[in-house]
């Protein structure tokens, strides 16, 4: 009896698969997290399903990238995956898109409103309280 092929959705599963799951649990643990060598572990475990578009993936890297990476190289790729992601609702990617848009070495300010009322639209306090600031 032939077997069923199972073909991969294109849409983001509700749970991240293992490899996220464990980059997440690794950048999330108070002593290892912070480790330079755990972080590009991480970053490796997170580029091919932040690729395959899952958006959880998509908003970590593209922080890393943003945050720990001085490379303008990276900084691009970073903000490109978390438009990517804030484009597909993702809450976390939209403010810290409005974060980036509002610091002085990349000043948009429409930019930057954008995202955070996107942002603020789904709750966040966080959001809210950088548009009164604007």
């Amino acid at each position: 009896m032939p077997r069923a092929i199972t073909r991969l959705s294109a849409a983001t599963p509700a749970t991240p698969r293992l490899p996220t799951r464990l980059a997440l649990w690794l950048l999330d643990n108070s002593h290892l997290g912070h480790t330079p060598s755990v972080k590009r572990f991480a970053g490796r475990l997170l580029k091919q399903p932040a690729l395959q578009g899952e958006v959880q993936a998509q908003t970590r890297l593209g922080q890393m990238l943003c945050r720990d990476c001085g490379n303008p190289r990276d900084r691009r790729m970073g903000v490109e995956l978390l438009r990517q992601a804030a484009r597909a609702g993702h809450l976390d990617a939209q403010l810290t898109l409005g974060q980036l848009y509002n610091q002085p070495r990349t000043l948009e300010p429409l930019q930057a409103r954008h995202w955070l009322e996107l942002a603020a639209g789904q709750g966040s306090a966080e959001a809210k309280q950088l548009l009164k600031q604007l």
